[in-house]
Parts: structure tokens; C-alpha cells; sequence
């Protein structure tokens, strides 16, 4: 008897294949073309090992690299810094006999300048130069007037904006009541921690799941993973905000750009009605404490004129010799071509102090060094600002330079003087809690059973602010704004 009919699904048409318990070449479980259908429902072509499209995804490194981390115990940090040792005011206005500072002419400073003092007068461009003698002084308001009278002649140049600094004194024979009393100048500041949170989820099914691919992560190491794949680049991933939020992170202040203000979240999973003041990250502090150098392509058409300015005002602030340069891609590669150009390229030798005289640790760790006049400069690319998920995507910053080293200040909490990295990370921890880098798991997945939820969740914390210290000595690199 013919059959009626015969079957026309997966299983009959392919009768022919004999399934193997092995993962063994047989010719007869061999998937032909005829089985396309099959293969693309059922069975794709998968290569195991993943394949590194990005390289080392992960970005952080910099904290590590130039500064430290320290706990507190404490939701604010702070530290004083000294202020300058001479008295010098910028702007000022001058008359023919009195020299005029504005309450706001030294930062906000109150006049330290007495009678019997002796000034340098200036013009706003440093040509016109004059001393003069204070002959008294008067505040009002906040503004302070000097009475003065000109060695060279008794009146002085009159000048809308001019500048001013202490040199000496002169006083008659048998005086008394000389001098000035001036308190030790200092600036005082202060930052507060962040709480970062983040998590993985995967549900109890899908760990159930076979799918395993060989993975290389950006640790060194490999093997086969699935859903912890994913939890693994949760992790450095959120590593990375770490350090971004420290470069990051901004304070929050109101509409005249001064106030400290607050932001209120509205979701209540979220802190609902919690005040979050942000935080003073690298580039914040840089922006409102440190040196902004602006220009159109740093280092390249100007060639040395770029560092030469800066070292003048290196100079200026008492900078130390040896800084780190973390430069985006441009920029160091027109640092090269700008030394490329000089013929005493390398000439003289370069220190390498802060790699313990090693050139090979400083080579290996990706810097190259040169040396401008008594400053050392160490250069290496910053991946922060190159990758196009991260600063690269930006472009403003071309780079930054960082004085190798450590700085003394005062420390509120210690009542006494510290040595620091000038840039150093502060996080909360205490013999109950550390919370530098905390993780858990909840659920009731993988052997915990803290909740009804058929899922496993891995959560990420964090608390910790940055310190930027003597932001004087750093340098912001930064394209010009059009």
C-alpha cells in the first residue's frame, strides 16, 4: 500500500543525519548545504573566541599612575594651602600721588601694605617702572589708598590699570612703632565624597543557559563565560566611572555660577529628595584653582613658543622641575614633530628622577622625556582622551601636565602639616565599612537566597572625592573655543 503522504518537517528532512553524543567529524552527521534551513534556525556558525575589536577597552589608570588613594572616615575632606609670601597687588590705579587697590585687586585679599613700606609701581605691561615710598593708608570699603611719594620724582605715572609688590621698607633713625603685622596668608578647601552605585542583573532562566564563548578580558586572562562575561565588564566598566567621575565631577551651584547649590532628585529609588551637591573633579578644579592654557593645535605650528610660555608662568607660580604630560593623540604627536625640529633634540640628556634615574621604567611605562629649560617634562597619550566613547568623543581637552611629586599642607582633621601627591583620591572606610570598592550579590541565583527574585544581581559601590592640591602647578590644556 502506497503512503499517503510523508513528512516535510525538520526531523523528517533530515532522517539521513545520525546524531553523535561526541563533538566528532562522522560523514553522516555532516550538515550539507541542503540543510541551510536548519543550520540558520538552529545551529549558526559561532566562532568561540571573541574577537578584540576595541583592544583594552578600559580607560582608567591615570589616578593610579600620578597620585594615591587614601581613606577618611569623614563626608567632607579638607586641607589649607599656603598663600604667597610677598605682597603684590594686580590691578591697581595710580594718581599722581596715591595708589588705589580695589578690594578684589589680590583675590579678595585685605592690603598687608603699611607706611613706610617701599613699592615697585608698573604699568599693566611691565615697561613702566618706578619705585615710590608709602607715605600712610586708608581703607574704606574694602578699598585701600596709599598715600605715596616717588624716589625718581615725587609724583608717580598715572595709570588706569597698573601693578604693585612690596620690596622694603624705610624708616628715620630712632623710630618706633615700624612695621607692619601680617598673619600668615592661606587659602582654605575642601571636597566631598560621591556615592557611586551600579549593578547586574541576569535572571535565574537564563544562567540556566548553554552559551559559552571563549573570551580574552582586559585582565590578561580567558576562558569560557557566558552571563559572568557580562558581570565582568559590568565591573570594569564600572571601575572606569570611577576614575572618569574623579576627572568629571563638578560641584553644583546656582544660576550666578557662585552660590553652592543642590540637586534634588525626583525618582525615589534614586534618593528621592536628597540634596547632592557634586563633587570638585580634576578638570573642574583645574578650570576654577589650576593654569588654563588655550590655543588652536598646542605644540605644533608655534613650536617651542607654546612651552616657553608656559614655563614663564610655571615660573610664576614656583612650579616644581619634573611634570607629567597626558596628552590626547594630536597633541603629542605634534610635541614630536615639534622636537623633531630642533637639532639639539635630545641633547644634554634628559632626567628621569622620577623613574629612579631609569630610562627603561620611564620608556616602558610609555613616557618620553625632554627638557626645556630647568623644567623636566615626561610625555605619554592619555587613552581618556583619545577613546571615542570617552573625551575623544569631545575633543576640547588636549591634554594636561602634572608635577611629579608631593606637596605639604595643612590637614584639618590630623590638626598638622601633611606631605600628599598633589593628586590623590580620598575614600570612605572605617573598621565597619570599607567602601573603596564594595560588592554584592542578592537574589536567590547562585547560592544566595537573600530575596523571592529569580535573578541574581551583582552591585557595585563606591564613596570617594579627589584632591587637587596646589592647583597652581597644573597645567589644562585646551583647544580654543570658536
Amino acid at each position: 500500500m502506497a503512503a499517503a503522504g510523508s513528512f516535510t518537517g525538520s526531523a523528517g528532512a533530515l532522517a539521513h543525519l545520525i546524531p553523535r553524543p561526541t563533538q566528532t567529524l562522522f560523514q553522516d552527521n555532516y550538515l550539507t548545504l541542503a540543510d541551510l534551513d536548519f543550520t540558520q534556525q538552529f545551529l549558526p556558525e559561532v566562532y568561540e573566541k571573541e574577537v578584540e575589536r576595541y583592544g583594552n577597552r578600559t580607560i582608567s589608570g591615570f589616578l593610579r599612575m600620578v597620585g594615591a588613594e587614601m581613606p577618611m572616615a569623614s563626608d567632607v575632606v579638607v586641607w589649607s594651602e599656603q598663600g604667597r609670601l610677598h605682597a603684590a597687588y594686580d590691578p591697581v590705579v595710580t594718581t599722581a600721588t596715591t595708589v588705589i587697590i580695589p578690594a578684589n585687586a589680590a583675590g579678595g585679599n585685605q592690603n598687608v601694605i603699611g607706611p613706610g613700606a617701599t613699592i615697585v609701581i608698573a604699568s599693566a605691561n611691565g615697561l613702566v617702572v618706578e619705585k615710590a615710598y608709602v607715605q600712610s593708608v586708608a581703607v574704606a570699603s574694602g578699598i585701600a589708598t596709599l598715600t605715596v611719594t616717588g624716589y625718581a620724582t615725587p609724583a608717580i605715572t598715572v595709570h588706569a590699570a597698573a601693578k604693585i609688590f612690596v620690596y622694603g621698607s624705610e624708616y628715620a633713625k630712632g623710630t618706633s612703632n615700624a612695621g607692619t603685622s601680617v598673619d600668615a596668608a592661606f587659602e582654605q578647601f575642601n571636597n566631598k565624597p560621591i556615592i557611586l552605585r551600579d549593578k547586574y542583573n541576569v535572571s535565574g532562566s537564563d544562567t540556566a543557559q548553554i552559551g559559552w564563548v571563549e573570551v580574552t578580558t582586559e585582565a590578561g586572562t580567558s576562558g569560557y563565560l557566558w552571563y559572568l562575561k557580562s558581570e565582568h565588564e559590568a565591573r570594569i566598566r564600572f571601575e572606569d566611572q570611577l576614575e572618569m567621575s574623579m576627572l568629571e565631577a563638578e560641584k553644583s551651584f546656582a544660576a550666578d555660577g557662585t552660590t553652592p547649590s543642590f540637586i534634588t532628585p525626583v525618582n525615589a529609588d534614586f534618593g528621592g529628595g536628597t540634596q547632592l551637591t557634586g563633587s570638585d573633579g580634576l578638570f573642574s578644579a583645574l578650570e576654577t584653582r589650576g593654569l588654563v592654557y588655550t590655543d588652536s593645535n598646542f605644540g605644533a605650528a608655534a613650536g617651542l613658543e607654546d612651552f616657553d610660555t608656559i614655563l614663564q608662568e610655571l615660573d610664576k607660580q614656583g612650579a616644581i622641575e619634573e611634570n607629567m604630560l597626558f596628552l590626547d593623540r594630536a597633541t603629542s604627536l605634534g610635541i614630536d614633530n615639534m622636537l623633531a625640529q630642533q637639532s639639539a633634540y635630545g641633547a644634554g640628556g634628559t632626567s628621569y628622577g622620577v623613574f629612579d634615574n631609569s630610562e627603561d621604567m620611564a620608556l616602558n611605562l610609555g613616557f618620553s622625556g625632554f627638557r626645556r629649560g630647568s623644567y623636566d617634562f615626561y610625555k605619554t597619550d592619555w587613552k581618556y582622551l583619545n577613546d571615542a566613547t570617552t573625551r575623544g568623543l569631545v575633543g576640547d581637552i588636549e591634554g594636561v601636565i602634572v608635577p611629579a611629586g608631593t606637596s605639604t599642607v595643612y590637614d584639618q582633621q590630623l590638626g598638622k602639616n601633611i606631605s600628599r601627591p598633589f593628586l590623590h583620591t580620598r575614600y570612605r572606610a572605617s573598621e565597619a565599612d570599607d567602601r573603596k570598592m564594595k560588592s554584592w550579590i542578592t537574589g536567590s541565583v547562585g547560592g544566595n537566597y537573600t530575596s523571592d527574585e529569580d535573578a541574581m544581581n551583582v552591585h557595585f559601590l563606591s564613596e570617594r572625592c579627589l584632591c587637587v592640591q596646589a592647583a597652581n602647578n597644573f597645567v589644562l590644556l585646551k583647544k580654543v573655543t570658536t
